[in-house]
């Protein structure tokens, strides 16, 4: 009989075992490109300008690539170029592969040869096949790499493996910096650009005469140089939004029109990874005025207690700059609450003769104070979120403890 018990038990125990692994979430994480390189002191510069640059949330999002890192003095080189910010941006993606290379397959390559995409190609960027690589097998176990349009040239060797998740990221360092004039070509720097006329011919020309006409336009231009992300409404949206913004006070629409922009420079792709709240332009001490950042499908949406509106089109990107067109205003809880959330009028007192209704229902809960989050016609997302994963997790652990005890029955 106590033999019984124990295989019972043991049963029980691989059979719940099994389970777990699909009942339980996963805690695997995705690659971080910044942390595997944060292990070679050798590799710091590049691994700083891969985040100056924006390159390393995009580089986290993908899969099946090849990261050609090189080293400080490598990266000297390329430095002594005084390039614009865009321009390094350019040349690092050229070093991104849209393909899992590691130490074992450059060293197998088919025919001896093979030409890979990269992150730079994918840009849109590259004129021609200038955002491809070569990637050719030597004589005495060498590695050559070229850009597409070198002439044939091998402008750097492979020097070795860094690390390798298999079919998902590869990085490897490679001798010097793969040249290009086509990704050193200089990007048109964000201080020769006019905001409001780059808004105005794309779809925004109602938010940039109020813009031009506010203050906030100054607060915009300081943060310029540093880094800043603008989600414009269109022109449709802002037009159906004048008659309340109008009736915003004088510092009320500066906030208004400050709450569109963030002090940080972000790509699409930053945006897709680095979903939850963000402080704006208008963020100032206890005047919160953020907002949450939230995928949706393949795209992003900016949402807020009171809307939640769509990027619906990329107008600038180029590193300090990223202007998306929105397809709403979006409208902080610190200026809107009260106009969203008014207090309804009390129901009238029954008479006293009046006969009671047939259906009884309960009376409306009283509304909370203006500055509770209540006013807000949606729960927050992350309170949801959470309550949502512990019911996942109290039904996952009572699945398991019952399985448990049927088969300590047997």
């Amino acid at each position: 009989m106590q033999l019984r018990l124990s295989a019972a038990a043991a049963a029980a125990v691989v059979v719940i075992s099994s389970l777990s692994l699909f009942l339980l979430p996963s805690t695997v994480d995705a690659h971080n490109i910044t942390r595997i390189l944060a292990k070679y002191p050798e590799l710091s510069t590049f691994n700083h300008y891969l985040t100056v640059t924006q390159l390393a949330p995009e580089i986290n999002r993908r899969e099946t690539i090849t990261v050609c890192a090189v080293d400080n003095g490598g990266m000297g080189d390329l430095l002594s170029k005084h390039l614009t910010i865009g321009a390094i941006r350019n040349v690092l993606s050229l070093h991104v592969l849209l393909d899992y290379f590691d130490a074992k397959k450059l060293h197998q390559i088919t025919d001896g040869t093979a030409l890979a995409a990269t992150m730079f190609q994918a840009t849109g960027s590259a004129p021609g096949s200038s955002g491809f690589v070569n990637i050719t097998e030597l004589k005495g176990g060498k590695v050559g790499f070229s850009p597409e349009e070198n002439g044939g040239v091998i402008s750097a060797y492979f020097v070795k493996s860094i690390e390798a998740i298999p079919y998902n990221i590869s990085v490897i360092q490679i001798s010097t910096i793969l040249p290009s004039p086509e990704a050193e070509a200089p990007a048109p720097e964000p201080s020769q650009m006019n905001l409001t006329a780059l808004m105005s011919a794309r779809g925004c020309k109602v938010f940039a005469e109020a813009l031009l006409a506010n203050p906030a336009e100054q607060t915009y231009e300081s943060n310029l140089e540093s880094g800043l992300t603008v989600f414009c409404p269109g022109d449709d949206a802002m037009k159906s939004f004048i008659p309340k913004f109008k009736n915003l006070t004088a510092a009320g629409k500066q906030s208004l029109l400050e709450y569109h922009a963030t002090p940080i420079y972000q790509t699409l792709a930053g945006l897709r990874s680095n979903n939850g709240l963000t402080n704006t332009l208008a963020t100032d001490g206890d005047k919160k005025y953020d907002f949450t950042v939230q995928n949706d499908g393949t795209g992003v949406t900016i949402k807020t207690k009171i809307v939640t509106a769509k990027i619906v089109k990329t107008l600038v990107d180029v590193n300090p700059l990223a202007i998306y067109q929105l397809d709403k205003v979006l409208m902080p809880p610190e200026l809107f609450k009260a106009a969203v959330s008014p207090t309804p009028a009390p129901a009238p007192a029954p008479k006293a003769n009046a006969k009671p209704p047939k259906k009884h229902k309960s009376p409306p809960a009283p509304d909370a104070p203006s500055d509770s989050p209540a006013d807000a016609p949606d729960g927050d997302v992350a309170d949801q979120t959470a309550n949502g994963g512990g019911g996942a997790a109290r039904f996952t652990g009572a699945v398991i403890l019952s399985l448990g005890f049927v088969f300590l029955q047997l």
